[in-house]
């Protein structure tokens, strides 16, 4: 007599909601990156068709940068209230706005209402705070590691893409890159209203790796009275401790060493040396790939290493490879000058994952609004090296000296990230 016995066919596991949330805001974020960067490889063709002065340009740059800050404490502020795929699909059609109608322009404000006010306000309610609510509500386990890819997915869309948009605006006219970025931001949009789901019980679920129902990674309900109100509030109280100035103070030097100095004064400084202005950028574009590859290894590190550690060690190697910069600017790319952009690149945004997770540690459900704030902060030390490094070349003739103190600041960082205590507020303070 033969025994059959039979078989369960096996079962793939599904594909958690998670990921599909972590791809959507990836995407967002890339394209986010993208449309931020893109007003500065503009400044030439409009200085040639108009004869606005590079200052006049250069303004709208600035309040897009400033926005790009400012804006993102009350964006994650309106994401506890409205939904992220609320906010984020109106940001992109902000941007598709703001770019589309610049080919209408005929008058300096508008350019500054346009890629300044539009564009700013746009991206930066897609800014490094949405990375923080999208890990915070999603995921437990890898934490660190989504944090580390959506981080890296904003700063290269920045620096990869530039040489894109600037080619297509060299070849084709700037209109054409301005439609191209609003085309790509609206179609976008459906991506972001299909895969981004607010909370894992919308679907059914719970965050990637929660344990239990106490752990779901949900939020807690909107709190009473706006979200600016909420935000400002936030700030408030995130105020009264110490650590909150640890870390704006420590990302403000991020900012300044990073967007600043590098971003914006990099190409210039290595003309002065003798080096093509296209084979400067090129170089950036560089540290955008290398930055993914830093970046992600970095959120990884974060779930295995104490954030404080990792933050301290990041600003050491950054504040040295800054007081070596100088010797290595010359008319050709030589291999110092790859090892400085590999290097750099690797360790452009690697703080990111880290500080996320302090704020998420001290700061609880609040941690992604803080974050927004920190987060300001290392814009508004972006604008203020971005200032200053260019007094520093119009008075000395040199940029050296703005090198060295960028330097210096990196080593105060790491003191700063170093002396964030393990203890001190509690999560409730802050809800």
């Amino acid at each position: 007599m033969t025994l059959r016995t039979s078989r369960r066919p096996a079962v793939r596991p599904r594909l958690h909601w998670a990921w599909l949330v972590a791809a959507a805001a990836f995407v967002a974020l890339l394209a986010a990156g993208a449309f931020r960067a893109a007003p500065g490889v503009l400044i030439d063709p409009l200085h040639a068709e108009f004869g606005w002065s590079r200052g006049t340009i250069s303004l709208a740059v600035s309040v897009n940068l400033l926005l790009y800050g400012l804006i993102a404490p009350f964006a994650a502020a309106l994401m506890e209230r409205l939904g992220m795929r609320r906010v984020v699909a109106g940001a992109l059609v902000l941007v598709a706005a703001g770019s589309g109608l610049t080919v209408l322009m005929t008058a300096s404000w508008q350019l500054l209402l346009c890629w300044g006010v539009l564009v700013g306000a746009g991206t930066g309610s897609m800014a490094l705070t949405f990375v923080a609510t999208v890990t915070g509500r999603w995921f437990v386990t890898h934490r660190g590691l989504v944090s580390g890819i959506l981080t890296a997915a904003s700063a290269a869309g920045q620096l990869v893409f530039l040489p894109l948009v600037a080619g297509l605006a060299t070849g084709h006219g700037w209109r054409w890159a301005s439609l191209l970025i609003a085309a790509a931001a609206l179609a976008v949009v459906p991506v972001v209203l299909l895969c981004l789901r607010e909370q894992p019980r919308d679907v059914g679920t719970v965050a990637y790796g929660a344990s239990g129902t106490d752990d779901t990674g949900d939020t807690a309900a909107p709190p009473a009275g706006g979200s600016a109100a909420h935000a400002l509030r936030t700030l408030r109280d995130a105020m009264r401790t110490p650590a909150f100035w640890l870390l704006a103070g420590g990302f403000a030097i991020c900012g300044a060493s990073t967007n600043g100095l590098i971003g914006t004064h990099f190409v210039p400084a290595a003309h002065d040396h003798g080096m093509p202005a296209t084979a400067a950028a090129g170089l950036l574009a560089v540290v955008g790939i290398f930055d993914v590859v830093g970046t992600v290894f970095s959120g990884w590190l974060t779930d295995r290493v104490d954030p404080r550690v990792l933050l301290a060690v990041y600003y050491v190697l950054r504040g040295l490879s800054l007081a070596i910069l100088p010797q290595l600017f010359a008319p050709t790319t030589e291999p110092p000058m790859w090892a400085f952009i590999v290097f750099y690149g690797l360790d452009w945004v690697a703080t990111v994952p880290p500080t996320v997770a302090l704020c998420r540690e001290r700061f609880g459900n609040a941690g992604p609004i803080v974050f927004g704030w920190v987060f300001a902060s290392h814009q508004i030390g972006a604008a203020l090296a971005a200032f200053g490094a260019g007094f520093v070349r119009d008075q000395l003739g040199s940029y050296d000296l703005a090198w060295y103190v960028a330097g210096g600041l990196c080593a105060v960082a790491a003191v700063m990230s170093a002396n964030i205590r393990r203890t001190g507020v509690t999560h409730e303070t802050l809800r």
